[in-house]
């Protein structure tokens, strides 16, 4: 999963957005959207927070400084510790060419002490969108962790695995029906890309028209029943 080879894949399989959101790192964002410059490609910079009640909550930025300023955040509030590479793989830092300019050791597989409501003020604080991950699984969401989404906690959006559909979803998390529903691949490999995507209807690629589709605002929109528009998003 290499910013190149991520670019490549998403090109060939026809997106025309997607979200690089690892966990509790954004280092190699700016990477993949430098490899994407010259492709019709956009790139959503974020970072995926792991909160004190190892919930996943999904960070999407406007710019890679954004996503930066959350990710320093991240770092103070890590748990501490080192990542052990032959468990949890070698965590490489890239640049758009693909070439390793470095390791990072940081656990990143660890939860910070960031509260779930401090994750989500501090993501709207950056301009940012606010996304509960996956809550149909059953480790690391929001639903598995606390059993429910507290109420006051402004998420732009929930997502649902690829491994349920949005009608399935909207039947078991019917509670929830005012937080619009989108679903994404949470790729952790190149064939995983694209496997679960979320249509929407924008002027143009970027955070700001993602937010107004969220809201169904202004002529945005998110469309479902649908596999061959190229407003797309996809998680990785």
């Amino acid at each position: 999963m290499t910013p190149m080879k991520i670019v490549k894949e998403a090109c060939a399989k026809g997106l025309t957005i997607i979200a690089i959101t690892d966990h509790n790192s954004a280092e190699n964002t700016s990477a993949v959207m430098a490899a994407a410059r010259e492709t019709g490609l956009r790139i959503i910079p974020g970072i995926e927070v792991t909160t004190s009640e190892e919930a996943h909550i999904v960070a999407l930025f406007g710019d890679a400084e954004s996503a930066l300023s959350m990710q320093e955040l991240v770092y103070k509030k890590l748990q501490r510790g080192e990542n052990n590479a032959e468990l949890f793989g070698i965590q490489v830092v890239a640049n758009e060419s693909d070439e390793v300019e470095g390791i990072n050791k940081r656990l990143l597989i660890g939860a910070t002490d960031l509260r779930l409501e401090e994750v989500v003020e501090e993501i709207h604080d950056r301009g940012g969108l606010a996304v509960a991950a996956h809550i149909d699984r059953q480790s690391f969401s929001v639903v598995s962790q606390l059993g429910f989404i507290p109420e006051g906690v402004r998420f732009d959006a929930i997502e649902i695995s690829k491994g349920m559909t949005l009608n399935e979803a909207r039947n078991r998390f019917s509670e929830y029906k005012l937080v619009p529903l989108i679903t994404a691949s949470d790729a952790h490999g190149l064939e995983e890309i694209g496997a679960g995507r979320t249509h929407f209807q924008v002027a143009y690629p970027d955070i700001a028209e993602l937010g107004l589709a969220l809201k169904g605002i202004s002529g945005r929109k998110t469309i479902e029943g649908t596999t061959d528009l190229p407003q797309t998003v996809n998680r990785q």
